[in-house]
């Protein structure tokens, strides 16, 4: 790989100038839980495929991220004392931006698909994410908040909570899979291989 080539992207992603359109950054407050059964897929309102793989995953991660045809480039930051809060920086970049990207990624890319599933009161939505490859067989959805403190309502595939549980987040995944670990979870949470 050209190293003059990937300094020259970065220094065209950080450029004022660049063709993204999209910026978002802030505190990321989240809940993840583990699901039960399939109803998840009826109540889905969308769904979209992502690869996704890491430059970073040690503490801060830095992750690439493919969507159809768009790509993202996204710069976490260490998560609060409860695992439910902490810092994101997101920058909607082009296929080719985030193609190139990858190349640098550590080794172990995320595939999977997520549905957006509406909570039962309509007021928020939870993002289920269905694994494939060696994370295969998991099934976890997200939810995202304005504070910590902020209630919701869950749907019923909604089960037990894992928000600040390492295994779960997908840069852990992405180098210790759930295939590795499937059995330390109740079988209710360990679904059928679904490629």
């Amino acid at each position: 790989m050209d190293h003059h080539r990937i300094d020259s992207l970065c220094a065209d992603l950080l450029s004022d100038q660049h063709r993204c359109h999209d910026v978002m950054s802030g505190f990321e407050i989240e809940r993840k839980f583990l699901v039960r059964g399939e109803d998840y897929r009826s109540a889905a309102t969308s769904s979209i495929r992502i690869k996704q793989g890491y430059i970073c995953s040690r503490g801060r991660t830095v992750r690439v991220r493919l969507c159809d045809s768009c790509g993202y480039l996204t710069i976490k930051g260490p998560a609060d004392a409860s695992g439910i809060k902490r810092y994101e920086f997101e920058k909607e970049i082009t296929l080719d931006e985030a193609e190139e990207l990858f190349k640098l990624c550590e080794p172990g890319i995320i595939d999977k698909t997520r549905y957006l599933v509406k909570s039962t009161d309509g007021v928020h939505t939870f993002e289920v994410d269905e694994f494939y490859g060696d994370n295969a067989g998991l099934v976890m959805a997200e939810v995202e908040l304005g504070s910590v403190e902020e209630s919701f309502e869950k749907p019923d595939f909604i089960g037990d909570e894992v928000t600040g549980d390492r295994r779960f987040h997908n840069s852990h995944l992405r180098q210790f899979p759930f295939i590795l670990w499937r059995g330390t979870i109740p079988k209710a949470f360990r679904h059928l291989t679904l490629e």
